[in-house]
């Protein structure tokens, strides 16, 4: 069966379809990082002012936040297993994406761990810092977003201040910085460059 030639218009459609595929990729409403950059903060500055007030055991906090990310979690699976109505494209960023979130997320997990069989916790939180800059750095580079690798060079630099101060309660106020600089901003920033695309 020989293959028909297409026609110049069809070609065009083509690239039209494939630039806009790529356009919607490299859209980020910021919310994930909005969304986990306050939860985030909130386990940061109350775990802080515990070290201070002594309300509740050390790592009250981070259990409530593992609860509440579990949860989000679960829902997330929920959703993506649902059947769609619309096939979604299967693209290399997609899957560039899907791999550099496998990867954070493992590495993530055994560093939690790590704190829970002995790492030292301001040790723990200043590595969970540099797993944060790198993926920032990757994300930014990948979106074409400054703000996101700023976010990286400042999680480093905190990640570095935290495992020199090796303290709980410097961690925590280090951790708090970083995630408003890494997170909370730049997933503000590209929600408001989002909602001008929109308009």
């Amino acid at each position: 069966m020989q293959e028909q030639p297409i026609s110049e218009q069809e070609s065009l459609q083509i690239i039209r379809q494939m630039i806009a595929t790529a356009k919607q990729e490299q859209k980020d409403d910021g919310m994930g990082w909005i969304l986990w950059g306050w939860l985030l903060f909130a386990g940061s500055t109350l775990s802080f002012l515990n070290q201070f007030t002594r309300w509740v055991n050390d790592f009250f906090f981070w259990n409530l936040f593992g609860f509440l990310s579990l949860i989000m979690l679960v829902a997330g699976l929920v959703r993506s297993v649902r059947p769609r109505t619309t096939q979604r494209v299967r693209t290399y960023t997609n899957e560039l994406y899907s791999k550099l979130n496998v990867g954070f997320f493992m590495t993530l997990i055994l560093i939690i761990v790590s704190i829970n069989v002995g790492v030292r916790p301001s040790l723990g939180f200043g590595l969970l810092l540099a797993l944060y800059g790198f993926w920032m750095l990757i994300y930014g580079a990948l979106m074409h977003f400054r703000p996101s690798v700023a976010g990286a060079w400042i999680n480093w630099a905190l990640a570095l201040a935290t495992l020199l101060a090796g303290d709980f309660k410097w961690a925590m106020l280090f951790h708090a910085v970083a995630v408003l600089a890494g997170y909370i901003v730049p997933g503000h920033m590209a929600y408001a460059q989002f909602k001008r695309g929109q308009e």
